[in-house]
């Protein structure tokens, strides 16, 4: 791929997942989550990660911010490894890398009020009391929340929507360059989920902020990424630029993916399934193309070996599909 000033650069990350059985709880199997994934994230953009349940997006985000630990490849920021390092660096890491959960009421401790929760951050690194406190009323102030209102208060007093602007709060209290999202909106209603939406476009643009966004939702994708990659069965099938991908998907699953999405269009609605069955098991996935079982265009060669991820047409964009292979510009 081509070599950038990145804030974030990922290569070939693996994590295999043992899968234990019999009397003495041998490894009986992997569940192969993720499987050579290999990206770049730019300084103030917004990459979006989509694909279905268990494709490996949520184990990608807990790999990236080191809540687990790969079994291969190599994590950079901001040019330098993340792992292997001294205690010191990878603390200064965690603070330029904060996560947003999916539930909002499962992230946050009961047991704490609100301003202490996002003060806590702070607290873990040095900061002292009274500097913590005044670091977590910016916060608060910037998602939308009075904190004269709102600090004293518990999360089963705020509603989801409030909660969400609490654990976003609680990621900003650091000052991080990069934020990962992990289906943020996916438990809110729509109308939330717009508030919340507009919300993180506002932070970006006021903070600087850069975002690895991920979501099941096509159409939040959509609206909110510069960049979409898509993954499946813990590998990437495609990744460009989100008009291009959205307007015109290159690999069939992609474009799967964006006929199934729901439309108020009736012109637009579909009398066919565009997607048949269900994805192979992680644990034995078919060999070659991971995609070719469900793949109306599977090939002879799509069994053997699995096609790499390669650049096609315009900058920027990937595919790994033989459909393209003919098309893929190659360094000479």
């Amino acid at each position: 791929m081509i070599q950038r000033n990145a804030l974030l650069t990922v290569r070939a990350l693996r994590k295999y997942f043992p899968v234990r059985g019999g009397i003495l709880q041998t490894v009986q199997a992997q569940v192969k989550a993720v499987d050579g994934v290999s990206f770049e994230v730019q300084r103030g953009e917004i990459l979006g990660i989509v694909g279905e349940s268990g494709c490996g997006k949520s184990t990608l985000a807990r790999l990236i911010q080191h809540l687990i630990e790969p079994d291969a490849g190599e994590i950079r920021f901001s040019g330098q490894p993340t792992l292997a390092t001294s205690a010191a660096a990878f603390k200064a890491f965690c603070r330029q890398v904060q996560m947003v959960f999916q539930d909002p009421y499962s992230s946050l401790n009961p047991r704490m009020n609100i301003e202490d929760a996002v003060a806590f951050n702070a607290r873990v690194h040095g900061d002292s009391r009274t500097t913590a406190r005044t670091k977590a009323w910016e916060a608060l102030h910037k998602v939308g929340l009075r904190p004269e209102q709102f600090g004293r208060r518990y999360p089963h007093e705020l509603s989801g929507g409030q909660r969400q602007r609490v654990n976003i709060a609680r990621a900003l209290v650091l000052n991080p360059q990069l934020v990962i999202l992990d289906e943020p909106v996916s438990s809110l209603d729509k109308s939330v989920q717009a508030q919340v939406l507009n919300l993180l476009q506002t932070l970006k643009h006021d903070l600087g902020l850069t975002y690895l966004f991920i979501s099941h939702d096509l159409l939040v994708i959509e609206y909110l990424s510069d960049r979409v990659l898509v993954m499946y069965l813990g590998q990437i099938m495609e990744m460009g630029s989100t008009d291009e991908v959205a307007t015109a998907p290159l690999h069939p699953y992609t474009q799967a993916l964006f006929a199934s999405a729901p439309s108020m269009n009736p012109d637009e609605r579909l009398d066919y399934v565009p997607l048949l069955g269900e994805p192979p098991n992680p644990m034995n996935p078919p060999s070659g193309c991971r995609f070719r079982t469900r793949c109306p265009h599977a090939m002879e060669q799509c069994a053997t070996t699995s096609p790499p991820l390669l650049p096609v047409g315009s900058h920027d964009r990937y595919v790994a599909c033989y459909l393209y292979s003919d098309q893929a510009v190659r360094p000479g």
